[in-house]
């Protein structure tokens, strides 16, 4: 039975023969690959949401090719190769657990995220602690990241009851931008409303991304639902006024109120 070195050393073999065979993977760049990492990602991300231990499994797997195929290249460009990569990570981790492989002592997860950013900003590469935000990341993501990393310099919020004092300040501020039919400035309040509401959800231990993409799974779920109703009615939601859809709107909210 192979061990899991062996089922490692067989891939790496395998993407040696796909860089050197195929025409397609032959003419890959990191550039080119880019992109659908990125996708591969999300593809992990919805698998992990949707709870689907199979789906996780075989995007875990493309992602590693990913990987393979990243450090490929990195060795074909004499810039580093995979045990390269392999060490620096496993070096990291082990400078970055001190609690584990050294002689710190950690309360809690809290602790052990303090201490990271610490040892983190003491790389003389890096000269903010914001620095490891990656810039392509969603906004709300990005949003939540900025706030934690703030968090591990002290730079916090007392409690809740004043984060959402904050999101109020900056409602009334958009509300003022909006009176004042300033574009520029209506977009700015815009963006400091959702990034108070962001820092509020932190607060709530609520999940800002994941908490929008349930409710963007509601509206679409709930949607064509409406949209399945009127087909049934002999209608079409473009065709129906808007007292009418909100009318199969409620009618659709009832039935999955009922079914819950």
């Amino acid at each position: 039975m192979a061990t899991l070195a062996d089922s490692f050393l067989k891939l790496v073999s395998i993407m040696d023969d796909l860089r050197e065979k195929c025409p397609w993977d032959k003419k890959q760049t990191m550039a080119t690959l880019r992109p659908l990492s990125i996708e591969e990602t999300y593809e992990l991300a919805d698998a992990i949401t949707d709870n689907d231990f199979a789906g996780v499994k075989e995007e875990l797997g493309d992602v590693l090719v990913h990987i393979l195929f990243y450090s490929k290249i990195g060795a074909e460009q004499g810039q580093f190769t995979l045990q390269e990569v392999i060490e620096g990570v496993s070096n990291k981790l082990i400078t970055r657990h001190p609690h584990i492989y050294g002689d710190v002592t950690v309360q809690d997860e809290e602790d052990v995220k303090r201490n990271w950013e610490k040892i983190k900003l003491q790389d003389t590469s890096k000269k903010s602690v914001l620095q490891g935000v990656p810039k392509a990341l969603p906004a709300v993501v990005k949003a939540t990241r900025i706030q934690e990393k703030a968090k591990q310099v002290g730079f916090e919020w007392d409690n809740k009851e004043d984060v959402w004092a904050k999101v109020n300040e900056e409602m009334n501020e958009l509300q003022e931008a909006v009176s004042a039919n300033d574009a520029e400035h209506i977009e700015e309040e815009f963006g400091d409303v959702l990034f108070s509401l962001i820092n509020y959800a932190r607060f709530l231990k609520v999940d800002a991304e994941g908490a929008l993409e349930k409710t963007n799974k509601k509206f679409i779920s709930r949607f064509q639902q409406m949209e399945t109703i009127a087909a049934e009615q002999g209608k079409a939601l473009h065709g129906m006024t808007l007292d009418e859809m909100d009318a199969l709107w409620n009618k659709v909210k009832q039935l999955n109120n009922h079914h819950s």
